[in-house]
């Protein structure tokens, strides 16, 4: 599961923000008891309705979210879950425009966040928080320690936000059409040349090519270098310099020669889909079981990915400054944290659990060790025994940028 990250809306909304500045316009959020306790939240939401924010692309996560988690909500609290579909850079400058006329109960309660927008939005201080403290399926089920519930793409959380859904970068190809895997940048390059037209990625920025590219970046050099690096574009050059000659090397056996690239992610996968490719790529590692399972990809498609690991973040939710329904907000998120909703999420979305299995109590480890992954997918702990912590989100735009200068048609 991936949140598409502002481009375009990113400028728009940073305008409003320094303007709203400017104007001493920021209302502060609708009079809150920080003290309450979480009885009296559970209280205080009944009757009450939560609007949720976010992408609303995925049609089986939406239907999921009308139906199961809306349905849970409603029973246990008489909570009313009110899902808004809109792009993240559409969210993000509305709220800002509500503040900025200052509205102190805007429209967003809920929001589906992560990365350089969770960043823009907690920088310029249009997010609620910190929250997670009150929350106690946060302290139950969560390992509050973990590197991805402290930093968001190497921003520091602190609590402004909470996990909703891990995701983490594969690989996909067809053992019908070729057997091997490769496990490094090596045997891709040698793939690539066995396979000379049939290998590509989507052009960066597409979000999926984006988080391609930063696999190729960390197989060769690393990730550690990136936690403290500054978002200086020439230092970064020089950093990822032999991964950029890397993926210079292989475009003469890509697609096209490397001489353009397909735009989008979907544009590969139907590539892939039609055989014209023989390997496509995702940043939902389940995505191929639920590709097989609608009938898109082969049976004998299967995920797979670098010995020394792919990419993962985990996507989030915050809530507005200005939420009309903080304690609404705050039942809905504690819930979406039970290992209720998180084994729903698991088995119907196949989406990977936020929670820490270690805090699952015997029962519950065999609910989620019962869930059938699907074909084609890379077992859970496999897959999270591989996985790379993302690259800080200030330095992903430089990247993308040194990419678009240096790689296609070299």
């Amino acid at each position: 599961m991936k949140i598409p990250k502002i481009k375009h809306g990113l400028i728009i909304f940073m305008l409003i923000c320094m303007l709203a500045g400017l104007m001493g316009c920021a209302g502060s959020a609708q009079p809150f008891d920080e003290s309450a306790s979480f009885e009296d939240l559970v209280s205080q939401a009944k009757g009450t309705t939560v609007t949720f924010y976010g992408w609303g692309g995925d049609d089986l996560r939406n239907k999921w979210l009308d139906t199961t988690v809306a349905s849970i909500l409603k029973e246990k609290y008489d909570i009313s879950l009110k899902r808004v579909p809109m792009d993240i850079d559409q969210i993000l400058t509305k709220l800002a425009g509500e503040i900025q006329a200052g509205k102190q109960e805007g429209s967003i309660d809920l929001i589906w966040i992560n990365g350089e927008n969770f960043f823009s939005a907690k920088e310029n201080g249009f997010l609620y928080g910190p929250f997670t403290n009150k929350l106690p399926n946060f302290s139950k089920y969560i390992d509050e320690t973990a590197p991805e519930n402290q930093y968001d793409f190497g921003y520091p959380i602190e609590g402004y936000e909470a996990p909703y859904g891990k995701a983490q970068m594969v690989m996909i190809n067809d053992s019908a059409v070729t057997p091997e895997m490769p496990k490094n940048t090596d045997e891709l390059l040698a793939y690539v040349k066995k396979y000379p037209g049939k290998v590509t990625y989507p052009a960066l920025p597409d979000f999926t090519g984006s988080a391609f590219v930063r696999c190729i970046i960390c197989d060769i050099i690393g990730y550690e270098k990136f936690s403290t690096m500054p978002a200086d574009k020439e230092a970064i050059r020089q950093i990822i310099q032999p991964a950029i000659d890397y993926l210079k090397e292989l475009n003469p056996y890509l697609w096209n020669q490397g001489k353009t690239f397909p735009a989008t992610k979907a544009q590969v996968d139907n590539m892939f889909a039609d055989k014209e490719l023989i390997m496509t790529m995702s940043y939902e590692p389940y995505e191929v079981a639920n590709n097989i399972a609608k009938g898109i990809y082969p049976d004998t498609a299967r995920a797979f990915q670098f010995d020394k690991g792919t990419v993962g973040n985990t996507n989030y939710i915050a809530i507005a400054l200005n939420s009309p329904n903080k304690a609404g907000a705050l039942v809905v998120i504690n819930e979406i944290l039970s290992a209720e909703i998180q084994l729903s999420q698991y088995e119907n979305l196949k989406t990977l659990p936020v929670i820490d299995y270690n805090k699952l109590s015997v029962d519950q480890k065999k609910r989620f060790d019962a869930v059938n992954i699907g074909q084609g997918t890379i077992p859970q702990e496999e897959l999270l025994s591989k996985r790379i912590p993302e690259i800080p989100a200030n330095l992903i735009p430089i990247i993308e940028e040194i990419w678009l200068e240096e790689v296609p048609g070299k």
